[in-house]
């Protein structure tokens, strides 16, 4: 099976999710933060590795990366923007045994992105597999919440067997 990883251009997605995008005029690095946890949400869900980029052309520096909720974190570096980051990776991380997308609505990046061998994935298409993934999360929670504990090694041990095994815990040779 071949390796999955998704490459997001951070302030896109943002802005093509009404919440986040709402969000991000109040508290622009609270509404990356949520963005941040969701893709972490998305990611444990779909089993596909997730590599999320912010453009920070405009900001002085040599760029940061960060390794958070196992998944990486990128600030471009001074004069980068978000598009050449993300272009720079795809040409880094295409192989035969690695499927790349790119999540973003910049058509430029999309054509970009699909001569180099990956797959785009538009900003709404990431918006709505995320809130997808965070439902069926909360769905299969809820199931769990409901169910009894049925493979608690214990519950199948006779009651003077458990008294022993819990003495022997205590340190008590009974």
């Amino acid at each position: 099976m071949r390796k999955e990883i998704v490459i997001v251009d951070g302030y896109n997605v943002i802005g093509a999710d009404d919440k986040l995008k709402t969000l991000a005029k109040e508290d622009f690095e609270g509404a990356r933060d949520e963005l941040i946890s969701m893709l972490a949400e998305y990611q444990a869900y779909s089993g596909r590795e997730v590599i999320v980029v912010f453009d920070a052309h405009r900001v002085v520096g040599k760029g940061s990366q960060q390794h958070m909720y196992n998944m990486d974190i990128r600030y471009t570096k001074e004069k980068e923007t978000a598009d050449e980051c993300i272009e720079r990776l795809v040409v880094e991380l295409s192989n035969v045994a690695t499927r790349i997308y790119v999540a973003t609505s910049d058509r430029v990046e999309q054509h970009v992105t699909f001569g180099n061998g990956g797959l785009r994935i538009s900003a709404m298409e990431l918006v709505r597999e995320m809130k997808k993934a965070t439902q069926s999360i909360r769905h299969k929670i809820a199931n769990q919440q409901h169910q009894p504990h049925k493979n608690s090694f214990d519950n199948r041990l006779p009651d003077d067997l458990k008294e022993k095994f819990e003495q022997w815990r205590r340190g008590n040779k009974k």
